[in-house]
């Protein structure tokens, strides 16, 4: 069954503002996948907060064009998912390159990260980054490392002079 052309552009917009408003894109070839797989993959972007659809390359590219993100074409060839994120750039790169891990038919192409075109290679680095917690979390380790041992050798220092007084006083 044919899309008209007013679906189409309607299809087109709709994927381009999409786009627009996304801190990460990612392009996945999900050929291969059972239909209860692909329910399953869709239910763990949803949880996420992440839009997941499949949109002919075609549209895509017209959608990508009006977004001014230029360099997607390479990765939109052969049936093509797009995950869209708009709060965490990184997380619908963990859940496909998790996913991908347990269910082989689905290949990472690509995406769009923060304003930069990343292959397969750069999604699979950012997808085994540590969470955004994770990496507060070592900052916030890092940050108080000089404070705790500060006071370590301060009451090193006490311990020692209260020592030596006692010493004394005997």
């Amino acid at each position: 069954m044919a899309i008209r052309r007013a679906e189409k552009e309607q299809i087109v917009q709709s994927v381009a503002e999409r786009m627009r408003r996304s801190k990460s894109i990612v392009l996945a070839d999900y050929r291969g996948l059972t239909v209860a797989e692909d329910t399953e993959l869709r239910a763990r972007l949803r949880q996420a907060g992440i839009d997941y659809s499949v949109v002919k390359n075609t549209l895509t590219t017209r959608a990508a064009q009006q977004a001014e993100i230029e360099g997607l074409e390479p990765f939109l060839t052969g049936p093509t998912a797009i995950a869209f994120s708009y709060d965490d750039p990184v997380a619908p790169a963990k859940i496909l390159h998790e996913f991908s891990r347990d269910h082989k038919a689905l290949e990472l192409k690509g995406g769009y990260v923060e304003g930069k075109v990343v292959d397969a290679k750069e999604i699979e680095a950012l997808a085994k980054l540590p969470s955004r917690e994770g990496l507060l979390s070592m900052l916030l380790s890092v940050l108080q490392a000089p404070m705790r041992n500060l006071a370590y050798v301060l009451s090193q220092v006490a311990e020692k002079q209260g020592g030596e007084a006692a010493a004394a006083a005997e």
